[in-house]
């Protein structure tokens, strides 16, 4: 653990690697039982799931990266949980990115 101790290692960012290994792990098994056919969708290139994700994952940090310059990430409510926590707005841009990655999905 020494070798990573330069890492910011918290709990969202935990969960963000968390989640993205369980992301590639799905569409793996999806890739295995669901054998995958290229499809042309709204930008005229023939596209996979795999490129879907991708182009979702790219969006998602552009999205975040814009509202942390735009918007900043004061927090904007706490949860009445022990001492309290704090949401920041961060989590509306990741509202944003999931609702991008669903339309990117179904329209890419």
């Amino acid at each position: 653990m020494e070798s990573i101790a330069w890492m910011a290692w918290t709990l969202p960012t935990a969960i963000f690697f968390a989640l993205l290994a369980a992301t590639l792990a799905v569409m793996t098994w999806l890739a295995i039982a669901y054998p995958e056919a290229e499809r042309v969708g709204i930008l005229r290139i023939p596209t996979t799931r795999g490129d879907r994700l991708f182009i979702s994952l790219i969006m998602a940090a552009v999205i975040h990266l814009l509202w942390i310059g735009l918007a900043g990430v004061d927090t904007v409510a706490t949860l009445p949980v022990g001492e309290g926590i704090e949401l920041s707005s961060l989590w509306f841009a990741t509202l944003i990115s999931l609702v991008s990655a669903v339309a990117i999905f179904r329209t890419v």
